[in-house]
């Protein structure tokens, strides 16, 4: 067993899981305040990082476009909720329905990036770096940029969750929405803030993916097993566990393929799925905020 190797491909695995965190927090949110299991997840991360591409390829630098991306991500998502997800929940469709439709949304969006950008991969305009070495391992420049800029934002929502009115009403809603809305909440406010969160965290997360790997239309589609995956191991509902667990599977899928051929790497999430749910159906940590 060459160690060098394998310990290389867990720090690539970290950068990878870095990019699935950030995603996945927004997925357990919406799953944990809205009770949307979101399939479109998937599809606003690379609607996200297409956005990006564009405000960069005006000549912008780089983490204005990522910024930009984000916030017409945040718009989008927003509209969404004005437009389909707040009308299917005071018809009290059940989470299959909106199940369903997260589906058809995702399609939607993923069909309008080929119309506008071709299905051909993209690029941001950044200069190719070269990679910085730790002794006998070596990190590309980017990883390193997409993992400080994970640790950041994760701190941020951190103080965001635990130090503010806002996270406290956030965990009261996620844990009863009735007994939030009688104790004086405003619930809407807090789904909009859900909203606003969930989707500038993941389109952030698509535009770091940009930075690592080529830009493709099915990139979100691609990623959504591993991030119900992270999802599922972390604990429904819980944005700690779902981080945790998108490191666990992003190192585990850059590990595996020491042993497996890649084309089998997408597959590893799933068996760490299955033996979760198996084992432990509500995930390595309570699933809640």
């Amino acid at each position: 067993m060459d160690l060098v190797t394998l310990t290389q491909y867990a720090i690539n695995g970290i950068a990878v899981g870095s990019i699935i965190a950030l995603a996945a927090v927004g997925l357990t949110l919406t799953f944990g305040i809205l009770r949307l299991p979101n399939f479109a997840h998937g599809d606003i991360l690379t609607a996200g990082a297409y956005f990006s591409l564009l405000i960069n390829s005006l000549g912008v630098n780089i983490v204005l476009a990522f910024i930009g991306g984000s916030a017409i991500a945040i718009v989008g998502v927003l509209l969404c909720e004005g437009l389909i997800w707040k009308p299917m929940r005071d018809q009290g469709v059940t989470s299959t329905t909106l199940m369903i439709i997260s589906i058809g949304l995702g399609l939607f969006i993923r069909n309008a990036v080929i119309f506008f950008w071709g299905s051909s991969t993209k690029n941001y305009d950044l200069p190719v770096p070269t990679a910085v070495n730790f002794g006998a391992f070596q990190i590309r420049y980017y990883s390193l940029i997409v993992i400080g800029m994970s640790i950041v934002t994760v701190i941020g929502l951190h103080i965001l969750l635990q130090n503010t009115k806002l996270g406290k009403a956030m965990r009261a809603v996620a844990d009863d929405i009735d007994l939030a809305r009688v104790s004086g909440i405003d619930v809407q406010q807090v789904v909009i803030a859900t909203w606003v969160l969930a989707g500038g965290l993941t389109a952030l997360s698509g535009s770091m993916y940009g930075l690592i790997n080529n830009l493709n239309p099915n990139m979100g589609w691609f990623l959504i097993l591993p991030l119900f995956a992270a999802v599922i191991l972390g604990g429904i509902g819980n944005p700690y566990g779902a981080i945790a667990g998108a490191f666990v599977i992003g190192i585990t899928q850059d590990v595996g393929i020491y042993w497996l051929p890649e084309q089998y790497k997408l597959a590893i999430p799933l068996v760490v799925m299955i033996l979760v749910l198996l084992l432990r159906p509500q995930g390595l940590f309570r699933g809640t905020m």
